[in-house]
């Protein structure tokens, strides 16, 4: 059973996806939240597995709140996902730097978000949609004032560089495995040991790692793997 809590300002909105989730025996939802500030102290209530976050709210916004619950030690394994009306949102990619497992656009097909909901409630994140790739690239190569260098990614092997490259591309383990031809559980030991080595919770905060060290450029299909000097 996943515990879900449902964060967006529009009650409407709330209903229909209670009524969705509530219709799938897998699912349970554990609250419901009007702004981002309740949705934290929601959270910490109820620990969900997943909380199902809405961008645009009054008062904390759901960039600030998903930037309080990844934060939250007592929220340690809650994942959040963002749904959104727009895909070119620039605070969609700011959600992933501050630890948003992915995103969902709110025209999603339900059986869509019942699946996102699954796989990020399993510890994966929601990247291999085309859209979200394209979202990353774009927002990735814009000025940003964050501190990450090519040296945190010193620790890694070529190979987990390689790995992560193709992560960051929005790669299943699976595809990893047959573009690299290893086995799936062999690429998924490279994903887990490069999280380790970066300190990346799940494969979002790795896809912006990739980014923003340079490891990756969007519109470059054959990154440098060479040790950072």
């Amino acid at each position: 059973m996943i515990h879900v809590l449902l964060a967006d300002d529009v009650p409407l909105v709330r209903a229909g996806l209670r009524t969705l989730l509530e219709a799938d025996e897998g699912f349970l939802v554990v609250g419901e939240a009007r702004n981002g500030e309740e949705a934290v102290a929601l959270a910490r209530e109820t620990k969900p597995d997943v909380v199902l976050m809405d961008l645009s709210m009054p008062n904390v916004d759901g960039l600030e709140a998903t930037r309080l619950i990844v934060a939250d030690e007592q929220l340690t394994g809650v994942k959040v996902i963002i749904i959104t009306t727009y895909e070119t949102d620039e605070r969609v990619f700011e959600t992933l730097r501050a630890g948003a497992s992915g995103f969902l656009l709110k025209d999603t097909e339900p059986q869509e978000l019942l699946r996102g909901l699954a796989i990020v409630a399993a510890g994966d994140s929601l990247l291999a949609p085309s859209v979200t790739r394209r979202l990353i690239a774009e927002f990735a190569s814009l000025p940003t004032t964050s501190s990450v260098s090519p040296q945190q990614l010193e620790w890694l092997t070529t190979r987990e560089r390689e790995v992560l490259s193709l992560v960051a591309r929005g790669l299943s383990n699976h595809e990893i495995a047959e573009r690299l031809v290893i086995s799936p559980a062999t690429a998924k030991t490279h994903v887990c040991r490069a999280m380790r080595k970066v300190n990346a919770h799940d494969r979002a905060q790795l896809v912006v790692l990739a980014y923003e060290t340079g490891l990756v450029v969007p519109g470059l299909e054959r990154p440098d793997f060479s040790p950072a000097a």
